[in-house]
């Protein structure tokens, strides 16, 4: 039985509201702790939620607020070289929701909010202090906050992860900077299919954006790293002339380049994936989301892994005392976000690809997609299912 009546939640998101509404509907008060001065919609472009990220949703009540924002996608294709080709989808499942990550962040928040989690803004984690009956938070205010628990839903550079395990793996530069836009765009465009494009010297996505509009990304090979303070220190016209001179060739990148104004591109920065976590929580102090796995774009399944286990936590946290509680939770997630991330990792190499590499790539996709069982790759990713209601040590001792 739990014994945790208090949580201190880090980081204001995706995995942190999610988090804490969940802990709340576990009968766990939870506050949540956001460095920043406000749920911030200034932070990168689209991105997509599948099916299970959804369905996790759905037991805090947020999935029918998610989908009002959202945009379905039942469809994708690949793309290389211009050579459009049909991707083969899973049945029996809902489509794929993109939705613009700024909206999301609103979205989950204000459903926090209603649901009666307290957030608390400026708030810096520095360090934190463990006794025998709780752990206190300090922040750079000088302020600090006491709970029973410490979830740290801090991101990819995450403080938390660092104070469970100072030589914990930070996150891995994969050579691309990020960029998106939402663009008006009259050309020929499935208004229901996600494609993933191959472009002939970079790679990109695009799929519809709601009322006529695009939603694309751009993944643009940088050997510089550049954060995303340091990539937005550059003026976006600079950014738009590589991305138009980049995509020139390429349908409809070009044009979706070209119609992209300064006003609509959202620069995102470096790319970046995080290696296996060695440790995962620490006394007190968990990892949940970004903070713990974040696998490639290249996945689709970011958010909605983040999304899971920020409802799994407080599952187990409902059902078993700490530390039982957090060693439970990590037996039912790493193998599971680690084997999405293995298989996002193969599909990253092929981003980079130089020109002969594009054309073998073209050359082989067609065998590719014949040969592709979305079944035995995405399936069981997309299929999979909290059953809230169930013992967290029962799924458990399923999995094993």
């Amino acid at each position: 039985m739990s014994e945790t009546r208090t949580a201190l939640v880090i980081g204001g998101g995706i995995a942190g509201p999610v988090a804490a509404t969940a802990l709340l509907k576990a009968g766990i008060d939870a506050r949540v702790y956001e460095a920043y001065p406000g749920p911030s919609d200034n932070i990168g472009s689209g991105l997509a939620l599948a099916p299970n990220g959804i369905a996790a949703l759905d037991i805090i009540g947020a999935g029918d607020a998610v989908r009002d924002i959202a945009v379905p996608v039942p469809k994708m294709g690949l793309s290389v070289n211009d050579k459009d080709m049909h991707m083969p989808g899973l049945s029996g499942l809902p489509p794929l929701q993109l939705v613009d990550r700024g909206e999301l962040h609103q979205t989950l928040h204000d459903h926090a909010v209603a649901a009666g989690v307290p957030f608390e803004y400026n708030k810096r984690l520095v360090d934190v202090a463990e006794t025998e009956s709780g752990i206190t938070a300090r922040f750079t205010d000088g302020s600090t906050a006491t709970a029973d628990v410490l979830i740290g839903a801090d991101g990819i550079r995450s403080t938390v992860r660092g104070l469970i395990d100072p030589q914990a793996p930070g996150p891995e530069y994969l050579g691309m900077l990020g960029f998106g836009a939402l663009v008006d765009y009259d050309g020929e465009i499935p208004d229901d299919t996600m494609t993933f494009a191959f472009g002939k010297q970079a790679y990109y996505l695009y799929g519809p954006g709601g009322d006529g509009r695009v939603m694309w990304g751009a993944n643009l090979p940088h050997k510089e790293y550049l954060s995303l303070t340091a990539a937005r220190a550059i003026p976006k016209s600079h950014w738009l002339d590589i991305l138009r001179e980049t995509y020139a060739e390429d349908t409809p990148g070009g044009e979706l380049a070209r119609r992209t104004t300064e006003e609509q591109l959202e620069v995102i920065g470096a790319l970046h994936i995080m290696p296996p976590v060695p440790h995962w929580f620490r006394g007190r102090m968990v990892l949940v989301g970004d903070a713990v796995h974040a696998p490639s774009n290249s996945s689709g399944q970011g958010a909605s892994l983040a999304i899971e286990s920020a409802v799994q936590i407080a599952r187990c946290l409902r059902d078993l005392p700490v530390p039982a509680a957090f060693a439970t939770y990590e037996q039912l997630r790493r193998g599971r976000v680690e084997a999405v991330a293995a298989r996002a990792a193969k599909a990253n190499h092929s981003k980079t690809l130089g020109p002969v590499g594009r054309k073998m790539m073209q050359l082989l996709a067609p065998l590719f997609i014949k040969m592709m069982n979305p079944e035995k790759t995405m399936g069981p990713e997309q299929r999979y299912r909290i059953d809230w209601d169930a013992p967290a040590q029962k799924e458990l001792a399923v999995a094993v």
